[in-house]
């Protein structure tokens, strides 16, 4: 996280949350802290996935490993990889370079990386997470290249978003809103501290709708502590926030969905 992105990166934050990052310099670890030496999975639904997030040996192999082979699980066997993944979450967002891009539950900030390619040293792509091992292999990954000058990593809660609203011109949640305690609240974070017109990416879980996959779904909540949401859920609660040119894809047990806020 170079020092540019900092100095870009606080005025972003609400004024409590600006005043707990410690003034205007990154923690020791790289990143922007707010949740200082709390260790427990902050915003996340009681259950052993989102323990499991804030664990010292996932960020080793979320990237190369866990992170691909949740995919072909919940997408099926014959989905695109995280190759697809990348180009469906950069069609959603259509971000331009000068943009301001927030990946919400950003992990090893493998698309906050990829985001702050686009929007260019004009922009800014900031990532949140709750899990400072995920972060610590964020700004381990990340380097001191270029484009770290545009790359900002917060350790804050996912769900009730530190930021101040209208900051961004586009919000990614890939991967995770089934994961929040209360998505409700995330989603309505999500759209405030989007500007007018601003882009909405989403992946999560969808329910499958056959008998033999009523049984899969339950399973997969049960046992993993996931929300699995309905087909419409997320659709129609984009609609309920204001969005419009919602968009739809489902595969397998997850769902991408996108929409535009509208400029009311």
């Amino acid at each position: 996280m170079g020092d540019d992105a900092i100095a870009r990166a606080l005025p972003l934050l609400q004024p409590a949350a600006r005043a707990g990052a410690g003034g205007s310099s990154a923690s020791a670890h790289g990143y922007l802290d707010l949740l200082g030496d709390d260790d427990e999975p902050v915003g996340m639904a009681p259950g052993p996935a989102g323990r499991l997030m804030v664990t010292r040996a996932l960020p080793v192999v979320y990237e190369r490993w866990w992170r691909p082979a949740w995919g072909r699980v919940l997408r099926g066997a014959m989905a695109g990889g995280m190759r697809d993944e990348h180009r469906i979450a950069r069609l959603l967002l259509g971000l331009t370079p000068g943009d301001g891009v927030l990946d919400v539950a950003c992990g090893p900030g493998n698309f906050t990386r990829e985001f702050a390619a686009i929007v260019g040293p004009g922009g800014l792509a900031i990532g949140i997470d709750a899990s400072a091992t995920m972060l610590a292999r964020a700004v381990q990954d990340t380097g001191t290249g270029p484009e770290a000058e545009q790359i900002g990593y917060v350790r804050g809660d996912a769900v009730a978003l530190p930021f101040r609203d209208a900051s961004f011109d586009a919000v990614c949640c890939f991967a995770a809103l089934h994961l929040f305690a209360d998505p409700d609240a995330a989603l309505d974070h999500m759209t405030r501290v989007l500007t007018p017109g601003g882009r909405l990416a989403i992946l999560t879980s969808c329910r499958l709708r056959s008998v033999p996959g009523r049984t899969v779904n339950d399973l997969a909540g049960t046992r993993s502590g996931m929300r699995i949401f309905g087909p419409d859920d997320i659709v129609d609660g984009l609609r309920e926030r204001g969005y419009a040119e919602i968009s739809q894809r489902i595969a397998g047990l997850t769902q991408f969905v996108g929409g535009r806020l509208g400029a009311s």
